[in-house]
């Protein structure tokens, strides 16, 4: 039998508001609590107010690591995506919120670890360094991200082109994205309103792609944004 080995946590050491914002934290019972209570929440939220109506759940890997990736327009987009893993895999689900707005205060900080369990991404320092600790982490927990590539939420409802940053996490690792298309959160929440809207939402979940054959460098991060972007597209023009 193997001995167990013991290791501190990720984020040991650091002061709370720190340990909030790295990208190594680790959940304690308390955030497990809530994490727990808040996705029982969200999902009766997204069934009662929005008819939810998610298509394509066989697509889901049985296990991490994997990334969803969908369209951005709304708040409610990560939401959605959390809302269609099973439940034994919601607490290895890290939706990737950018930093400067979810992880700025200690307020909005503690909203995004506790409740959502984000990871930040600072767009205007996401260097190789910062990819490479959230590839470490996908791969070594093993953990599911949750992301938008196309970098921001849209403003009129339409996709913008894919950034190739997701490929620096994923070239060259067995690690499968699973493309998805949100519709009608646009509609059920925009970006200029306060409060969302009754208006259904749908998510449609694709194949699996995987890029362990593309080189780690720049152009196979654009192959894998292109090729995603594609397949997102695809899910888009899907009629039922």
């Amino acid at each position: 039998m193997d001995e167990w080995k013991y290791q501190p946590a990720g984020d040991q050491g650091l002061d709370p508001h720190a340990s909030l914002r790295s990208l190594k934290r680790e959940a304690g019972l308390v955030a497990t609590v809530t994490q727990t209570a808040w996705r029982v929440v969200v999902r009766a939220y997204l069934r009662g107010y929005h008819r939810l109506r998610v298509d394509g759940v066989e697509h889901i890997p049985a296990k991490p690591p994997f990334v969803m990736i969908a369209n951005h327009s709304s708040h409610l987009d990560v939401l959605a995506l959390g809302a269609a893993l099973p439940w034994r895999l919601r607490r290895h689900a890290f939706p990737i919120a950018a930093g400067d707005v979810f992880f700025e205060t200690p307020v909005v900080s503690a909203f995004s670890a506790m409740m959502l369990n984000a990871l930040p991404m600072w767009r205007k320092r996401c260097g190789s360094h910062a990819m490479q600790e959230l590839r470490d982490r996908l791969i070594g927990d093993p953990a599911i991200y949750l992301l938008f590539p196309e970098g921001k939420r849209s403003r009129d409802g339409t996709m913008s082109p894919f950034k190739p940053g997701l490929g620096m996490m994923i070239a060259g690792a067995p690690v499968p994205v699973v493309p998805c298309w949100i519709e009608g959160a646009f509609h059920a929440f925009r970006p200029e309103t306060k409060l969302p809207k009754p208006r259904p939402i749908s998510l449609r979940i694709g194949p699996p792609l995987n890029f362990a054959d593309l080189a780690n460098d720049r152009a196979g991060w654009e192959t894998i944004a292109a090729r995603l972007e594609a397949a997102v597209g695809a899910l888009r023009d899907v009629r039922r």
